[in-house]
């Protein structure tokens, strides 16, 4: 619901996980002789090359190569890129559930926080004996604001029971409002939800 850029991410975590995977395979490797009399040589080679190509690229009166330049402008580009990627994490929060700035039948808007209804949804929920946690957040999803109610339900508890019961509570928050809010319920499990014993009356 929220604006994470989910497929960039994905394809990071690949590429980066792919290099960790690549180098260990690497440092595992060079415990063999001859992939080790390899590396050195390849090594070796690559050193030669870079060095050529810096001395390739050093300007006449200059002592180091323009490339410097250009790698280093490639690193400032690199850390805006990472911030501008850091700041689109988990963007499309709200902070108004509603708001209405009709006139009648009295001048003056009317502004829902949107902590009333995740404090109420959330102070619901913490009652449920068959629940182990819950979230309440509100998004903005298709230029209004939404609802994101997950929870996590104990081991043997029918999903299917727990989405209709905090439907009903959904229900009656809207009638509270008076403002009807589209909703995403998410029921998960973790390992909190397995290893934790259904609490019983005796």
């Amino acid at each position: 619901m929220n604006q994470t850029p989910r497929t960039i991410n994905r394809i990071l975590l690949a590429v980066f996980g792919l290099g960790l995977m690549l180098a260990g395979a690497l440092a595992m490797a060079l415990g063999v002789p001859a992939v080790a009399r390899w590396w050195q040589s390849t090594a070796a080679q690559a050193g030669q090359w870079v060095s050529n190509v810096l001395d390739a690229t050093t300007l006449p009166g200059q002592r180091d190569s323009w490339l410097w330049i250009v790698l280093a402008l490639l690193m400032v580009l690199l850390i805006i890129l990472m911030f501008a990627w850091v700041a689109n994490q988990g963007k499309g929060r709200s902070g108004t559930l509603a708001y209405d700035d009709d006139d009648h039948p009295v001048p003056g808007s009317v502004t829902i926080n949107a902590a009333v209804a995740e404090q109420a949804l959330k102070a619901a929920l913490s009652e449920r004996v068959d629940l182990v946690n819950s979230a309440v957040s509100t998004y903005e999803f298709r230029g209004r604001p939404a609802l994101k109610v997950k929870v996590f339900p104990r081991q043997g508890v029918a999903p299917y029971v727990v989405a209709e019961e905090v439907s009903a509570l959904v229900s009656a928050l809207d009638a509270v409002l008076g403002v009807q809010t589209p909703v995403l319920i998410s029921i998960s499990s973790g390992a909190r939800s397995r290893f934790t014993r259904a609490e019983r009356v005796r």
